[in-house]
């Protein structure tokens, strides 16, 4: 297993080891000991999967009392991810890290708790499953809007299927700093 740190610090992409033969393939997609040998040390409570069309765009979506770490990957076809840090007084406030998560590489994205998360369907199908550091609260949920021009968001997709909650998200600035998470110092 392989951590590649992206441009956000604590946001690594992890690249498995992939057992391949004439059946097909192997591998562990989630070894608690194996992750925090990592630096990953969140223990996941839930699950998410969802499928989406080519052209979806889901996101940006963070909690607030109750943030999770995430664990993504793509189980079918190719999704672009995306993850912006939203932590008050974060040297990377405003920033954002994005890549190409493939069913064919088998490559995950780690996101730390504090940070907002989105992601493009780039193919016809897109299965989409990521573990949570905790558990979905409906009153608790938060977001900013996917076409912030300030995060300016390269998302390669254009005219994206979006949701009514979606799109009504305020854009980062528009936040009070009391909805946002706070920068603890990791």
């Amino acid at each position: 297993m392989q951590r590649i740190e992206t441009s956000l610090p604590g946001v690594y992409e992890l690249r498995l080891k992939v057992f391949r033969d004439s059946r097909g393939f192997f591998m562990e997609a989630y070894h608690r000991a194996k992750f925090a040998e990592l630096g990953i040390k969140d223990f996941f409570v839930q699950d998410n999967h969802s499928l989406s069309s080519k052209g979806t765009l889901r996101g940006l979506h963070y909690q607030l009392r109750h943030p999770q770490a995430k664990l993504c990957r793509v189980m079918e076809g190719e999704a672009f991810d995306v993850a912006v840090d939203i932590r008050i007084g974060s040297p990377t406030f405003g920033q954002w890290a994005g890549l190409i998560l493939s069913s064919r590489e088998q490559n995950q994205i780690y996101i730390p708790s504090g940070f907002a998360h989105g992601f493009a369907a780039l193919t016809e199908s897109v299965q989409f499953l990521y573990k949570c550091s905790d558990f979905y609260d409906p009153g608790d949920e938060r977001g900013i809007l996917w076409n912030d021009p300030a995060l300016n968001i390269s998302w390669g997709i254009a005219n994206p299927l979006i949701s009514e909650k979606d799109a009504k998200y305020p854009t980062l600035s528009g936040v009070l700093p009391e909805d946002l998470p706070q920068y603890l110092g990791k």
